[in-house]
């Protein structure tokens, strides 16, 4: 945790896109419950709050200082801070990590920001209403509906934890934080990575009048500069320029050697003065499909990835600290696993900064599991063109990140194919297109498991929890003959000639989740049975962790067997609350053989056998 001077998770925030000056707000600000979404008529904009919270946790959560799980339909914060001084002749711009859900940010009573989506960051420009050296009342009110139509993840629509859905978060869970910037100063940019042409290919998109601009751009290794260039910033609203990295400094990214670059840009005026600097870092890799397989560099790598969901126990949401991301990263891959599905949130970016400067290969996805507008799940998330609006904030967010290897933005879709078309399979399209429109360069899952509802999908799977070896081993055969596994084929509740996915088309395919194992030592111990409520896992509990090992390899061992198969992603990293199905215990400690985890995950797979042919 941070020495007591320090506000709670004082890390920079932005870690692939840095400007030396900013002020980290997290800390104790005013609080208030509003449990009849009254606040604003009662004047609470321009109120002292009552309580105090400890941002950027929730008030759910025990680290936030209020630990009420109750519903949270509305609630206030209310903060003062004194902008600095040695600000001046420059812009105040207020950020917000993530606020869940529906956000609306007052400065000095003036509104300056609203925001839909509890997963994305947004801003306010301050321009006058505050300005260096005065003071800035910041005051924030957050609407959270728990049954209803926006995207929540795996946050619960009951009192109570139950199955695998958990304690929900309200309002502000990331970092809050400000930061001056010039009249014409750089958005984030989009650093696309040529590993075939030897280059970098960036654009830059600019805030404010371009007129007389240029950026410049360096591009460096740990030998020193590797490559300069320059474009005149008036010619395009998002100029592009290349960085070409000579045969000798070429140093691809990859899990055995995750090399990154920096790369530093400058926005100058006229005159040649300076007026905006900002530091980036960058992977030089490829992912590419061929048939079957999805190539890294140019080689099929199998992908051994686990299902991480990125909850604590006592911050829910979000980590209690910087440290807790990376202990997670090097959690998994302690037990055999190369990457990560990063399940039902938007993770913090920190977490991708980790992940790229580990070798971490990860699947980023969105926070709307059982999407449905048919009987199957009435009011399961119905999916909105707000979905596509919060997908294509994550996509401009998360883009320059080498560790990120390819997007799903569904998952679990449940709705039966029908001769007409459904809002699901209008969604459905419109994030796919969206996705492939905001990034050529990385395969796109149009829903994992289940609804497979758009015929050029780039990549198909199946999610199947049958516990026997031999019987998955079924299940999963037909690959090779382009037969595989389609759900609902192995689920109980459904008839087997349930459709709900258009067929499979040749496409890279893996079992993106399977295992799930239920283990808890002391629960088995004591004959506690299994309760979706108290303790739960897929299939019968094993009679003990000899046999919980033989199921687990026996398991990873159908799919690393298969040529066909790129990959799979095993449930679950950790427990979630009820849900006991880890490798790990929910508060990181051990509760297995770590070491033979791993063991039945080294073999070399079938699929990267054939990597010289």
């Amino acid at each position: 945790m941070p020495a007591p001077s320090q506000p709670p998770r004082p890390e920079y925030p932005r870690p692939s896109f840095v400007r030396q000056d900013w002020l980290n707000l997290n800390g104790t600000w005013e609080f208030a419950r509003d449990p009849g979404d009254s606040g604003l008529e009662r004047g609470l904009v321009g109120e002292p709050l009552p309580e105090r919270i400890t941002v950027p946790f929730c008030p759910e959560s025990e680290l936030s200082g209020i630990g009420d799980t109750d519903f949270q339909h509305a609630v206030w914060y209310r903060r003062t801070v004194r902008i600095p001084a040695e600000w001046a002749g420059r812009r105040t711009i207020l950020h917000f990590g993530a606020v869940d859900h529906d956000a609306t940010v007052w400065v000095n009573g003036t509104e300056v920001a609203r925001h839909s989506g509890g997963f994305t960051p947004f801003s306010a420009d301050l321009g006058e209403v505050a300005r260096p050296g005065e003071e800035a009342v910041i005051v924030v009110r957050a609407r959270d509906s728990a049954r209803g139509p926006q995207a929540r993840g795996k946050q619960s629509d009951r009192y109570a934890n139950y199955s695998c859905l958990y304690t929900r978060t309200t309002g502000i869970w990331q970092t809050v934080w400000l930061e001056p910037v010039a009249a014409t100063h750089l958005r984030r940019p989009r650093i696309t990575p040529d590993l075939a042409g030897g280059c970098f290919h960036l654009e830059l998109p600019l805030s404010g009048n371009r007129a007389g601009h240029r950026i410049r751009a360096r591009l460096l290794d740990t030998h020193g500069t590797v490559a300069e260039a320059s474009v005149e910033a008036h010619l395009d609203l998002a100029p592009r320029l290349v960085l070409p990295v000579p045969e000798d400094r070429r140093r691809p990214w990859s899990p055995e050697d995750p090399h990154l670059y920096e790369v530093e840009l400058e926005v100058l005026d006229r005159s040649g003065t300076v007026v905006d600097r900002a530091v980036c870092t960058a992977g030089l890799r490829s992912v590419a499909i061929d048939g079957k397989r999805i190539l890294i560099n140019g080689k099929p790598v199998f992908q051994r990835l686990v299902l991480d969901q990125g909850w604590y126990p006592d911050g829910l949401m979000t980590a209690p600290d910087d440290a807790s991301l990376v202990r997670d990263i090097e959690l998994s891959i302690a037990a055999g696993f190369n990457g990560a599905r990063l399940h039902q949130k938007v993770f913090e970016e920190r977490f991708l900064h980790h992940a790229d400067r580990l070798g971490y290969l990860v699947w980023g996805e969105f926070a709307d599991w059982g999407a449905s507008t048919g009987p199957v799940g009435e009011d399961n998330q119905q999916p909105t063109a707000g979905y596509v609006a919060q997908w294509a904030e994550a996509l401009e967010r998360d883009y320059s990140h080498p560790s990120i290897i390819g997007w799903c933005p569904l998952n679990e879709t449940r709705q039966l194919l029908g001769d007409r078309a459904t809002v699901l399979d209008e969604v459905t399209q419109a994030l796919f297109r969206a996705t492939k429109a905001a990034d050529a360069t990385r395969p796109v899952i149009d829903a994992s498991g289940y609804a497979h509802r758009v015929r050029e999908t780039d990549v198909y799977d199946s999610h199947c929890y049958e516990q026997d070896p031999e019987a998955f081993r079924e299940l999963m055969a037909g690959l090779d003959k382009d037969q595989p596994m389609i759900n609902p084929q192995d689920m109980e509740d459904w008839p087997e000639d349930t459709v709900w996915s258009l067929p499979y088309a040749g496409q890279p395919y893996f079992c993106s989740e399977f295992g799930g194992i239920w283990w808890n030592p002391e629960a088995a111990a004591e004959g506690r049975g299994y309760d979706r409520n108290v303790s739960w896992g897929y299939g019968q509990r094993p009679r003990d962790e000899e046999e919980f090992h033989e199921r687990f390899a026996g398991l990873t061992g159908v799919l690393l067997d298969d040529p066909n198969m790129f990959g799979y992603c095993y449930t679950q990293l950790t427990d979630v609350f009820q849900e006991e199905n880890g490798i790990y215990r929910f508060d990181r400690s051990l509760k297995l053989d770590v070491a033979r985890v791993r063991a039945a995950q080294q073999r070399t797979a079938a699929y990267e056998r054939g990597a010289d042919s």
